[in-house]
């Protein structure tokens, strides 16, 4: 009877011991099922297909985070063209200016109030006179938000007998606005901008 007792119990802990280890192997398995699960979503949200002429073409997705230099640089460009691109007439000033003004907070609606103000765009009007900026650089800080720039440009005075060269800086910080629209695709806006230099450069025929 001793006997039997002791093989039931023997089988027993055989049993338990048979038990515990297929559990913890269920939950290794389901461990590394869902590892795998989640890395083989993540991998297919990262791809994307484009169809173009008529063929399906993949592409990677990447986060915005490692975008976020040339973004926003591209932002900066394109605020700094909106400002200082103008030609001799009045309507298409106002025009661009408003362009970059979804760009950017209160601080360049004063640089252009102060502008306006100081009757220059009137003088560009009545002198004939063509602008054009050429963005050679922009130092960038994106280990602080918001993120601080200076701005490095050529500004183009173009009259009929020459042009005028002007060195162009200005700086600000730029962060982000929290919406993408069609007028500010990138969702950034400048702040607290200031134009640091603008002045004559060289002057040489067009």
């Amino acid at each position: 009877m001793f006997k039997q007792l002791r093989n039931i119990d023997t089988a027993f802990q055989h049993i338990k011991k048979f038990s515990i280890v297929l559990i913890a192997a269920n939950v290794l398995i389901c461990c590394f099922w869902s590892f795998f699960t989640y890395k083989a979503v993540t991998e297919a949200q990262g791809r994307v297909h484009i169809l173009y002429n008529g063929k399906v073409l993949e592409a990677f997705a990447s986060t915005r985070k490692a975008n976020l230099p040339v973004e926003l640089r591209d932002h900066i460009k394109d605020f700094h063209h909106y400002f200082f691109d103008q030609s001799p007439d009045d309507k298409e000033i106002k025009k661009r200016i408003g362009k970059a003004l979804y760009l950017a907070d209160g601080s360049a609606k004063r640089q252009y109030d102060n502008l306006v103000e100081s009757g220059y765009y009137n003088r560009m009007i009545s002198a004939n006179v063509a602008q054009e900026v050429e963005v050679d650089s922009i130092s960038l800080d994106i280990n602080r938000h918001p993120y601080a720039f200076t701005c490095y440009a050529t500004e183009k005075l173009i009259r009929e007998s020459n042009t005028v060269l002007r060195k162009l800086v200005t700086k600000g910080v730029i962060d982000d606005s929290g919406m993408q629209t069609d007028n500010n695709p990138h969702g950034f806006m400048i702040q607290q901008w200031q134009i640091l230099e603008n002045g004559d450069a060289t002057i040489g025929k067009p």
